[in-house]
């Protein structure tokens, strides 16, 4: 067994794991240590070979490899040391216990950035009928397969579900020979970003069938056709107008849950709605010494949103283990009418700027947005178009936020609802 000693510890060595590591050795932590489970930093942006990042973090755009190179230059610059093929087992108060080939290792820190990142929603999450032929991936793993094994993953596909990888991987098949059928997503609205079904599904002629979902899965020793059925206003199926579409490859691209048993074992307070920790705006955790940030806290739709994030939690996770960081009164922020959630969940007293981050539960024109407290309307904004894909911020001046009465609530109110 090895013991080490740090001032902060960040868990994962992602795009949000090497932005906070950057950041809390810039504020002043004298050792910072980032533990990863994988033998290459960079996390999911190894494998997403497509243009797109960077635009608003580094103003030019990047493939995933080259974002995920730029971050781990600068991070290897300012001196963190990285512990690869390396698992975070548990958090015992301030002491991370790990293991990797050498054996078991106790990392005491000051502080402690989480920074897992996601794992997909699988066949067996959604519980779709049907036979278990070969054939069926997430939209990950067969992303990975394809950019980084070089392997085909088959000919006629068919994708469950309208998020960013799923659409992606729509045009990454296309291009590589497949025949991608149809998207299917059971929401009648776009699960991913905009810009996504632009550039993956129109441009490539895809069809994208939205109020639709699989209701079975055909086949033997491999997937022989899937059986798609239009849904009604309580997601509910309407099998007599159901169709079968010939595949021989089903993606599913239906989701990400936040990798949080290491919170857990931390008892770490999470949220029912984002699955990831309850934090403020430090990205402080209800155990002071944790922090929470990247896809690991709720999940982001740009890698830049992330990397950002991740430099807060990285700041205020070195300020505290300097013992710069005081405790606080903390008062809740609540989604209001029209929004799904908002992080952080509970804003500490601050006399500085605080972002709020959320997602609308319905796509929308003409939206305004809004921050109250119990005296009334603190922020509006207005928007031509808002959807759940993607994530909008209100920034609440410091000077508003250092007089807040009773909550903050977010509201987002549409003229017109695109349903």
């Amino acid at each position: 067994m090895k013991d080490y000693s740090c001032c902060v510890v960040v868990v994962g060595a992602g795009p949000a794991g090497m932005a906070a590591a950057i950041s809390a050795k810039k504020n002043g932590a004298e050792k910072v240590i980032v533990i990863e489970r994988e033998n290459r930093i960079g996390g999911i942006l190894k494998q997403c070979i497509h243009a797109g990042f960077g635009l608003q973090y580094f103003g030019e755009e990047l493939t995933g490899p080259e974002y995920a190179e730029k971050f781990a230059n600068i991070a290897k610059e300012t001196g963190i040391e990285f512990m690869l093929d390396t698992t975070a087992l548990e958090i015992n108060d301030k002491t991370l216990v790990c293991v990797n080939t050498n054996g078991i290792i106790n990392i005491h820190f000051g502080a402690l950035v989480l920074a897992m990142g996601c794992r997909e929603r699988t066949r067996a999450n959604l519980v779709i009928p049907g036979s278990r032929p070969s054939g069926i991936y997430t939209a990950g793993t067969a992303q990975k397969l394809i950019n980084i094994n070089g392997h085909k993953v088959g000919k006629e596909v068919v994708i469950l579900g309208s998020g960013d990888i799923g659409m992606i991987m729509a045009r990454r098949l296309t291009l590589g020979g497949a025949k991608v059928k149809a998207v299917i997503e059971i929401m009648p609205y776009l699960a991913g970003l905009v810009r996504n079904k632009l550039q993956c599904l129109d441009d490539f002629g895809i069809p994208l069938m939205l109020s639709h979902t699989i209701v079975d899965i055909t086949g033997v020793d491999r997937v022989e056709s899937v059986t798609v059925a239009p849904v009604d206003e309580n997601r509910k199926p309407i099998m007599e107008k159901a169709e079968v579409i010939t595949c021989d490859t089903l993606l599913l691209s239906v989701g990400l849950i936040p990798e949080n048993e290491l919170t857990r074992s931390a008892d770490v307070t999470l949220s029912s709605i984002t699955k990831g920790a309850v934090v403020n705006q430090y990205k402080q955790t209800d155990k002071p010494y944790i922090f929470a940030c990247g896809n690991v806290l709720h999940v982001n739709d740009l890698v830049d949103h992330v990397s950002h994030e991740s430099e807060d939690a990285g700041k205020f996770a070195a300020l505290y283990a300097a013992g710069k960081l005081e405790a606080s009164n903390e008062i809740p922020v609540e989604a209001g009418d029209g929004v799904r959630y908002v992080c952080p969940q509970k804003m500490a007293s601050t006399d500085k700027d605080v972002d709020l981050y959320f997602r609308t539960t319905t796509p929308g024109r003409g939206t305004t947005l809004t921050i109250s407290d119990d005296t009334g309307v603190l922020v509006t904004k207005k928007l031509v178009r808002t959807t759940p894909g993607t994530i909008e911020k209100l920034t609440l001046s410091g000077d508003k936020a250092k007089n807040v009465c009773g909550k903050l609530v977010v509201k987002a109110e549409h003229k017109e609802v695109e349903i």
